[in-house]
């Protein structure tokens, strides 16, 4: 039996062609809903920058959100991780050094620091998402209270040299190519799984995850039931239970289909 659904945005829930909800997706929510099954969003994304799930958005009991960091339900905050003081210090002064954009996420507030071409193409481009102000005034706010995850765009060689420097208290995850999020160590969407299910009361057997990226490796296997979507990358496929088909070819409702959850 399964009492909750939790989902990743970006590749899984909302498509990169289009930025919309496959209808399938939106009818197969709707019915998972209608027979008492909590839908919940899992997700990178810092909570300003959810943006694109209107759609569906009155069918959304709770949210894991930047990569575990913070995640509520309803009104009721579940957990909120910031990442230690000495860490952030060593990131930013990691990504001045090489010049690298980093997005900084807050409680409340996100900003950019340096902006770049490539940050443009994905954030704006391919994301759509136009909110992020290049600030910095906005930066130094939120760099004086707890900052909860932090988006360097560096390569996988300065992200294994970073991560030497920070291990101890952060973890890193990448869902495209070319940046990583950066929480807290014990931060990150499977143990947001947990302590959700927690909060609910129910065990984790009952719960079912779908993701695509690197940062979904985590609550796939944590959750009852992982399923990797079709555009998955290989290293997330094979962390689930099952494969199901790509976003765009309807893939959350052919698995809900497959497992009798509609």
């Amino acid at each position: 039996m399964i009492s909750a659904l939790f989902f990743d945005i970006d590749g899984t829930l909302v498509s990169f062609k289009t930025h919309h909800v496959p209808v399938s997706a939106i009818e197969a929510l709707e019915k998972a809903k209608e027979k008492g099954i909590g839908i919940y969003i899992s997700t990178g994304r810092p909570l300003p920058l959810i943006n694109n799930l209107s759609e569906i958005s009155h069918l959304i009991d709770g949210y894991i959100t930047t990569n575990g960091a913070y995640c509520f339900i309803g009104n009721t905050d579940v957990c909120k991780y910031p990442i230690p003081r000495e860490a952030v210090d060593i990131v930013l002064d990691y990504c001045e050094r090489h010049g690298a954009t980093v997005v900084v996420v807050g409680d409340k507030q996100v900003a950019v620091h340096k902006p770049s071409r490539l940050y443009n193409q994905i954030f704006v481009d391919m994301l759509g998402i136009h909110i992020i102000p290049p600030d910095e005034r906005v930066v130094n706010d939120i760099l004086q209270n707890d900052v909860l995850q932090l988006t360097p765009f560096i390569n996988r060689e300065q992200e294994h040299e970073l991560m030497q420097l920070i291990s101890s208290a952060c973890t890193s995850a990448r869902w495209q190519p070319d940046f990583i999020d950066i929480t807290a160590l014990q931060a990150d969407k499977g143990h947001g799984l947990k302590m959700m299910a927690k909060s609910l009361a129910i065990p984790l057997s009952q719960t079912m995850a779908f993701g695509d990226g690197g940062n979904d490796r985590a609550i796939i296997s944590a959750a009852g039931i992982g399923v990797a979507m079709g555009n998955a990358r290989e290293d997330v496929k094979q962390y689930a239970d099952y494969i199901t088909a790509d976003v765009d070819d309807d893939g959350v409702a052919k698995a809900l289909l497959r497992f009798g959850i509609i």
